[in-house]
């Protein structure tokens, strides 16, 4: 399996495991009456399925993102830029203008 497959899937799972911890904190809180709400419904089971899936999808995304952000080459210290050409201070050159000649 390639080495970047492997990585997604590790970090899509690491989403994943974060999205059932937040889910079970948000209900063992109870956070804005939340188990409750979940517990009491005939379909609560759905609304804790989806939070925990939709979470899992934006976690694994984030984990996925940062993973790939620190694989970059560390900074350079040279110099930066490339070679710019210099860029040249002219004189300015006042331009008299008649009030009837304005348009």
């Amino acid at each position: 399996m390639p080495r970047l497959v492997r990585l997604y899937i590790k970090q899509v799972a690491y989403g994943f495991v974060l999205s059932a911890v937040f889910v079970g904190m948000l209900l063992g809180f109870n956070v804005a009456n939340l188990r409750h709400l979940m517990f009491a419904t005939d379909g609560g089971w759905i609304a804790g399925l989806m939070l925990f899936f939709f979470n899992g999808l934006v976690f694994a995304g984030v984990q996925f993102a940062i993973a790939i952000m620190r694989m970059a080459d560390p900074e350079d210290k040279g110099p930066k830029g490339g070679h710019r050409a210099p860029v040249r201070q002219g004189q300015l050159i006042p331009i008299r203008i008649r009030a009837d000649d304005r348009r």
